[in-house]
């Protein structure tokens, strides 16, 4: 479970800056969830998994006045062995918070500004100077992104270890999305800069500093930020899938490539760290709560508009996105689509990872966002309370947002 007690505090070795975290939410009831609460949560991650052409999935849900749910669901392909909850995963964009995480720690130890300028922290960036270390956490450089430009390589390559220095060399010559501070975009580029600054800040590899300052202190031991070798997520991974379409336009849902083993240097600190279930889920409340930052902290004071027609409760700052009451990240990398989110009242998180990157990355956020809506009307345990806030959407409508982007629609 996220939470056996009203705070978590998990003791660190080593020389870190920050000894210990603690997760301050509701104390977790030491139980499953309802049984008909259950089949609606696995309802609906087996439907997404349809639409997406995943053969399996993991999934974490705890609602602290009424229990939890982790499972692993489906097959590692087809006919293969069953998905198991402990198989380890790339969390794709949640990587971004926890390099803002440590963004945010440094800037409150006073190691730098995040007023300061990108180009104080990082070489090679002539006429950058007017995008600061903030505007990349909130997403507002107005940088463009890396990663579409290089997924045909990946695709053909996907063994391929990848340079820093390469990848932000894409990103900076990508078209600029707007001016600096002028609204959010959601751009890899942002968050391979602010990893190359905390390095250079601190003299220190980002991994070292995601182990250090994040995984540690909250004791994520799935967690880590792998070397640039390709390798699988885990030493019992989750089979990672990534269906495209032919020629005329029909995705492969039956045969999908391989992309279990890939380098996380591609995804750097944008989208390279692995992980597992219970840590994802930890790791959800954590960032809602702000567990790694002082308390004065302004990471999501301003958040801003997703896009210029979204819905008044998404927003995004700070490395991370805020949805009605919850807060968290999601997005894909190859094999994966993830989604996190937690409520830092109540203490509810969610978390969920399909084993197929073909379809929208937005599944991520609609799936969770579905789990979400559900567990918040589970029945409260004896002697528990159900929190009375709740969620501006339904279960319903996050079910048929999916089926808006399905690349592998249900035989009729």
């Amino acid at each position: 479970m996220v939470a056996g007690a009203s705070i978590i505090a998990v003791a660190l070795s080593g020389c870190t800056p920050q000894i210990a975290a603690s997760i301050d939410v509701p104390e977790q009831v030491d139980g499953a969830l309802p049984d008909d609460t259950i089949t609606q949560l696995q309802d609906a991650v087996t439907s997404a998994m349809t639409l997406t052409g995943s053969t399996g999935a993991i999934v974490g849900v705890w609602a602290p006045w009424s229990g939890s749910w982790v499972s692993g669901l489906g097959t590692q392909g087809p006919g293969g062995a069953e998905v198991t909850a402990d198989m380890g995963f790339r969390a794709a964009d949640v990587t971004r918070a926890m390099t803002c995480d440590i963004v945010y720690e440094l800037a409150a130890e006073e190691t730098f500004s995040l007023d300061d300028p990108i180009t104080t922290w990082v070489s090679g960036l002539p006429g950058f100077e007017d995008i600061t270390l903030r505007q990349l956490c909130d997403g507002t450089s107005g940088l463009g992104s890396y990663q579409p430009l290089l997924e045909n390589q990946v695709l053909s390559n996907p063994t391929r270890a990848w340079n820093d220095r390469e990848l932000l060399a894409y990103g900076i010559a990508s078209p600029r999305l707007n001016a600096p501070g002028v609204a959010y975009g959601n751009a890899d580029t942002n968050y391979l800069i602010a990893g190359l600054a905390v390095e250079r800040a601190t003299g220190e590899r980002l991994s070292d500093l995601i182990a250090e300052r994040v995984a540690g202190p909250l004791g994520l031991e799935a967690t880590s930020l792998p070397g640039p070798a390709a390798a699988p997520p885990s030493a019992n991974a989750l089979t990672g899938y990534w269906s495209r379409p032919n020629p005329e336009g029909v995705w492969n849902c039956t045969d999908p490539g391989d992309y279990t083993v890939t380098s996380a240097s591609f995804g750097a600190g944008d989208s390279g760290v692995v992980t597992d279930i219970t840590d994802l889920g930890r790791y959800a409340q954590a960032l809602a709560t702000g567990a790694l930052l002082p308390d004065d902290n302004d990471r999501f004071a301003a958040p801003l508009p997703t896009y210029g027609e979204a819905p008044t409760w998404f927003t995004a700052t700070g490395g991370a996105y805020q949805a009605g009451s919850l807060i968290g990240q999601f997005g894909s990398a190859p094999g994966y689509i993830v989604g996190a989110f937690a409520d830092p009242s109540t203490g509810m998180s969610v978390a969920v990872v399909l084993n197929n990157s073909g379809g929208s990355e937005a599944v991520g956020a609609w799936l969770a966002w579905e789990l979400a809506a559900i567990a918040s009307k589970a029945p409260a345990a004896d002697g528990r309370t159900i929190p009375e806030a709740g969620l501006p959407w339904t279960a319903q409508q996050m079910r048929d947002n999916i089926g808006t982007v399905a690349i592998c629609p249900p035989a009729q």
